[in-house]
């Protein structure tokens, strides 16, 4: 199998239909499009929970596991409270890095008012690069509770920020030699900063203020796989503009360099949410200094169409995600 997510009908037939529902308090398990599991323990509020490996880079890698996990608490309306790290960590890792590692993870929560609340360090020689496993775990009130089983037809798509903001900033920090050798300084110090735009947290506490039916951080996969993924998920077709998607010139110069598609990149740092009404929770959001654009609406039926102009293409089924194929570029 390639490296990356698993091809959506692997984990459908071998991960997910292998998992069966027998508790009435699980409210969400395992499903395509979703990015939480969620406890109702019967004190009106839902315990949601997140899991994540963080393979696609090793610069700041504290940083990077928190926010990315924090992003799907948030992608659920939940309050992130705390996480489990679990580092399995090379020989050849010494002391010094371990604790840059973790000071990073600490400062992450700090910002985010969240606690690290326990996890497991060992040493292996299974790896051969830090791996990090991040559970993250939020609380929310059941009855605002976000759920793909609210949306519908006829609602509309917005995202925030700009897409690719997570793989531009991993390449432009693990190939900045390269990089350095077709543009300025300036320009790959801008794309390195994009790191300050991971966060999604900000982005959902304004849309649960503002009538937000669903939310979906957008991963491995980039917009393309998110975009197919919420359908899958709220089991409506998508139709959406290329042309409205947000991108910043950094992301589309880099991936250029790179020869890879910037709509199937890693976006952390941005989220898609369906709302009734678009432009109110863009606005919404823009109001709070978060930029954000409606790009398309929810339909009836299955297809999920992307218009560029008068050209019309149907969105496939997520694939492995293109950063890991820009990574393994060699440059002289």
């Amino acid at each position: 199998m390639k490296t990356g997510k698993l091809p959506e009908s692997v984990l459908l037939r071998s991960v997910i239909r292998q998992v069966k529902h027998r508790r009435d308090d699980v409210l969400a398990g395992p499903a395509v499009g979703v990015d939480c599991a969620a406890i109702a323990p019967g004190d009106g509020e839902v315990i949601v929970l997140s899991t994540d490996p963080i393979t696609g880079t090793v610069k700041n890698l504290g940083n990077h596991c928190i926010h990315v996990t924090a992003n799907d608490i948030a992608a659920s309306g939940a309050e992130p409270i705390g996480v489990l790290l679990t580092f399995l960590l090379p020989e050849t890792l010494e002391e010094p890095e371990l604790r840059s590692m973790m000071q990073e993870a600490e400062a992450a929560c700090a910002s985010l008012n969240m606690e690290i609340i326990g996890g497991h360090t060992e040493v292996t020689d299974v790896v051969r690069q830090p791996l990090v496993t991040v559970t993250g775990v939020g609380k929310i009130p059941r009855e605002v509770f976000l759920s793909p089983k609210n949306i519908r037809p006829d609602q509309e798509l917005v995202v925030t920020k700009w897409i690719g903001l997570e793989a531009t900033t991993i390449l432009a920090k693990e190939r900045e030699a390269a990089l350095k050798k077709r543009f300025s300084a300036d320009f790959v110090n801008t794309a390195r900063e994009f790191d300050r735009y991971l966060s999604v947290v900000p982005d959902a506490r304004i849309a649960m203020q503002t009538g937000v039916v669903c939310m979906h951080d957008i991963t491995e996969g980039g917009v393309f796989g998110a975009l197919w993924e919420i359908g899958e998920a709220g089991e409506v077709g998508i139709d959406a503009d290329l042309r409205k998607i947000p991108i910043r010139q950094e992301t589309v110069e880099i991936c250029e360099f790179f020869d890879v598609n910037p709509y199937k990149i890693m976006s952390s740092g941005s989220m898609l949410m369906i709302a009734e009404n678009g432009q109110k929770l863009a606005d919404a959001l823009e109001m709070g200094g978060i930029h954000a654009s409606v790009i398309g609406r929810t339909t009836a039926g299955n297809d999920r169409i992307l218009h560029n102009g008068e050209e019309i293409r149907y969105l496939d089924r997520p694939q492995a995600d293109e950063l890991y194929r820009a990574l393994e570029r060699k440059f002289n």
